[in-house]
């Protein structure tokens, strides 16, 4: 039986890597849903570290000063529209919500990485 590739995801600020146009940086933006819901606000990107490409945005809403947030992670292939203060996405809040959480440290199937349906 033969084992998946597992590409290897970093958080931006976690590498010596950064966006070669701080214009096109979308950290901190707003994210979107399809209804125009905000859903948080862009905390990091994951790369797949073997090919040097953004994955996911790390998105963070709710809570208090750390306390009681929720972090979820919206595919690039998401994203229909960027602005620049918004991302807007291609699913609707409750969507995303429901999806499972997701652990870098796991690592992802590379089947996922290339076409990725949301």
């Amino acid at each position: 039986m033969m084992m998946p590739d597992l590409a290897t995801l970093s958080l931006l600020r976690d590498s010596d890597l950064t966006v070669a146009d701080p214009d096109e940086d979308i950290r901190g933006r707003t994210v979107k849903d399809k209804d125009g819901k905000e859903m948080g606000r862009i905390d990091d990107l994951l790369f797949d570290a073997d090919v040097q490409r953004v994955r996911f945005l790390r998105v963070e809403s709710g809570g208090f000063l750390g306390m009681g947030e929720t972090t979820v992670f919206v595919p690039i292939d998401a994203i229909t529209m960027i602005t620049d203060v918004d991302v807007w996405i291609n699913q609707s809040d409750d969507h995303v919500a429901r999806e499972s959480e997701y652990d870098p440290h796991l690592g992802i199937e590379q089947k996922y990485m290339g076409d990725m349906k949301y």
